[in-house]
């Protein structure tokens, strides 16, 4: 919206209307599309986070590391009850490398302590950052 400003111009009426507006010209426009559907991560409360039972180890894929890229990925990782990797989700990637596709699958591979809330085991969603460094 503008800000009014006040006018030098004497001949400005101070009783100007607005033309009629018809609100019926909208009722011909498409409905918005739906929204995306993509996956829905609930956060589930948790007092111990799930830990991996060993270090996450992921393969560097050949050719980033013949074209010198590094990177972090973080991975979203959902924990069930038993400790198991159910179903990952890229957060923040390094598209078009490979980096992406070996984070996820290092992940896939590790088997975690569950998380716990009330020392029993939940499942849950955490982020895991996975770094690919050259030495």
């Amino acid at each position: 919206p503008s800000i009014p400003v006040p006018s030098d111009d004497e001949d400005i009426a101070d009783d100007l209307t607005l033309d009629e507006l018809d609100f019926d010209d909208f009722s011909n426009m498409d409905a918005p599309p739906p929204p995306p559907s993509g996956p829905k991560v609930a956060f589930i409360p948790y007092d111990l986070a799930p830990r991996p039972k060993s270090v996450i180890k992921p393969i560097y894929p050949e050719i980033a590391q013949e074209a010198g890229i590094e990177g972090v990925v973080v991975v979203q990782a959902f924990i069930d009850e038993r400790g198991r990797v159910k179903e990952t989700l890229i957060l923040k990637g390094v598209p078009n490398t490979g980096l992406d596709e070996a984070a996820m699958e290092a992940i896939r591979r590790t088997k975690f302590h569950p998380a716990e809330q009330r020392e029993r085991p939940v499942a849950v969603w955490i982020s895991i950052p996975v770094n690919f460094r050259l030495k």
